[in-house]
């Protein structure tokens, strides 16, 4: 199977097994919009099954089909891309990381797509120390605000298992004026799951952003907070 091949028989597959409601369904999750054949879940995944499965599919395959993926702004696409990709971890190198560095540019368009690349593709290089913290300096400038959001959101899973938060803080800080919605969520996100491991450090960061740093950030940060303790970080107080 070819990379030609691969993107063929995808595309049929959609097509054939397209569902309006799950469009209906989901459509409202997604500011940036939502255009998608309409593949349920566990059909989705029937398929990266089967696919994974076969013999004759490579990982050097997977990589040219998706530069293709990437770029559809059908919503599948490039959610095959990811889960292909992922179904050849052992093989995973830095050139991988490379790969998908260049996907931002070509096609990843929206949280979702950002979030589960983080969780399936980049968190785990993480941890295996294939990369790290350090790969993602220059993300912290890139003109593309998705992977902007992804330097917070792939660190969530490895911060909770380290023994001090600061590094991590002082890695982000760069970001706490950036200017878009989607980067103020990752940030707050991730704020949010340090100050339950790291309670003090974290606060002591927010404070220093209170009164700066986009409200949006603080409103995800804080949620687990008691009403009372949200007070703290109110701009102004």
């Amino acid at each position: 199977m070819n990379a030609q091949e691969l993107i063929r028989d995808i595309r049929s597959y959609c097509k054939t097994h397209a569902d309006p409601a799950i469009i209906q369904k989901y459509s409202r999750y997604f500011k940036e919009g939502y255009n998608a054949y309409g593949l349920p879940s566990g059909v989705f995944m029937a398929k990266v099954k089967e696919l994974l499965a076969s013999k004759s599919l490579t990982m050097d395959t997977v990589i040219e089909a998706s530069r293709e993926l990437i770029q559809s702004e059908k919503y599948e696409e490039p959610s095959f891309a990811m889960q292909l990709l992922k179904g050849f971890s052992k093989q995973f190198s830095r050139e991988t990381f490379q790969v998908i560095e260049q996907w931002f540019p070509i096609g990843i368009r929206n949280w979702a797509h950002t979030d589960g690349l983080c969780s399936e593709l980049l968190t785990p290089m993480l941890q295996n120390g294939i990369i790290s913290m350090k790969d993602f300096a220059a993300w912290r400038k890139s003109k593309f605000p998705f992977q902007r959001r992804a330097v917070p959101v792939a660190l969530i899973k490895f911060v909770k298992k380290s023994p001090d938060v600061q590094p991590y803080l002082d890695f982000l800080d760069p970001l706490m004026m950036d200017a878009e919605r989607v980067v103020h969520q990752g940030l707050g996100w991730f704020l949010r799951e340090a100050w339950k491991v790291h309670p003090q450090p974290v606060e002591a960061f927010l404070l220093k952003w209170k009164n700066d740093a986009a409200r949006l950030i603080f409103q995800y940060a804080t949620e687990k907070m008691a009403k009372e303790e949200r007070v703290r970080f109110r701009r102004g107080t």
